[in-house]
């Protein structure tokens, strides 16, 4: 009996016991793993606007582009749910590593052309458009974050069968096509806040693209927001959301006693000049850079409350501008 239980510990050390490369290697994998899935998270919430930046870049040349974003988040969960349980086969690695030198080449021609002046300084990189990062930083970062890691992650790997373990590999299955459920679905979902960098408590100074000398922030475009009370609404000018409520907008900024209405939108002066001969705004309309305004919202329009320079709520669609509109907007949802 005594033997017999000999026998059955040795194993269970034999199991238990790692080498410290083993370690190292699994620690590292699953570091990575967690980056590879915040990217993913950052990216499904606004699937539109990853959509976006993958045509951007011409990468939707045999696909369309909300095809390609889907088909990137499912391999992306995929590789990173599997470096989270350990998996450190052949496969997941040498695939994490080409997906890693892609998002490098990204990030890196994006800074190249930014540096000559090719491209306007924006954010990017493979967090999309939630981090504000100019294309240098984007590319450092992401060089930092990713590449030691998955260097690391090659160390101390045991050579075992199977190949696709099966339970780990099913989740990491499921987790991809969980990924994709997921942004199919994000832009249906009560969001906003979570998902752009527009929400309660952030100061109109601190909303900027760009970087150095290109850097534009909307406390600069629109330096009023820094005091009093405001009502901001990101809207295309051709929008018919916007044009059926140009009525009430007006109603409201005729009112001396409602905050100040401002409209914010991409366009040029002369779209700006034929929306008010077509509508008749009394309201002010400020044009703002996509590159600014684009990361503030999933679907326009999208309205804010600004007091003293200082987010105090936020509406999806456009606002309520009836029933007592001063204690609608007032209540904040900070």
């Amino acid at each position: 009996m005594e033997a017999t239980s000999t026998a059955m510990a040795q194993p269970a050390i034999k199991a238990s016991s790692h080498s410290l490369l083993w370690w190292v290697g699994t620690g590292a994998g699953v570091l990575l793993g967690g980056v590879l899935l915040f990217a993913v998270w950052a990216k499904a919430l606004d699937p539109a606007a990853f959509a976006e930046q993958i045509h951007a870049e011409g990468l939707d040349f045999a696909l369309p582009a909300r095809v390609v974003a889907l088909i990137a988040l499912a391999l992306e969960a995929g590789l990173g749910f599997a470096l989270l349980l350990g998996l450190r086969r052949s496969w997941v690695l040498v695939s994490t590593f080409l997906l890693v030198v892609f998002f490098l080449s990204l990030t890196g021609r994006a800074w190249w052309l930014a540096a000559h002046g090719v491209h306007a300084a924006a954010s990017c990189g493979c967090f999309g458009n939630l981090v504000q990062r100019t294309p240098a930083e984007a590319f450092q970062q992401d060089l930092l974050l990713l590449v030691p890691p998955l260097l690391l992650a090659f160390l101390g790997r045991e050579r075992r069968t199977p190949l696709f373990p099966p339970v780990r590999t099913a989740v990491a299955a499921v987790g991809a096509l969980a990924a994709v459920a997921f942004a199919w679905k994000a832009p249906e979902l009560p969001l906003d806040d979570l998902a752009t960098r527009l929400r309660p408590g952030v100061r109109v100074g601190e909303m900027c693209a760009g970087g150095g000398t290109d850097r534009i922030c909307l406390g600069s475009l629109v330096p009023e927001l820094r005091q009093g009370r405001h009502l901001v609404v990101i809207a295309n000018l051709d929008d018919p959301e916007l044009t059926k409520s140009v009525d009430a907008l007006n109603a409201y900024a005729g009112n001396a006693g409602n905050p100040t209405l401002w409209v914010l939108a991409t366009v040029t002066h002369e779209q700006q000049q034929a929306f008010f001969w077509q509508w008749g705004p009394v309201f002010q309309i400020r044009e703002t850079p996509a590159e600014l305004l684009r990361p503030l919202y999933r679907r326009l329009p999208r309205a804010f409350t600004v007091k003293d320079g200082r987010v105090t709520r936020t509406f999806t669609g456009m606002p309520p501008l009836t029933d007592n509109p001063n204690d609608s907007l007032e209540r904040s949802s900070i």
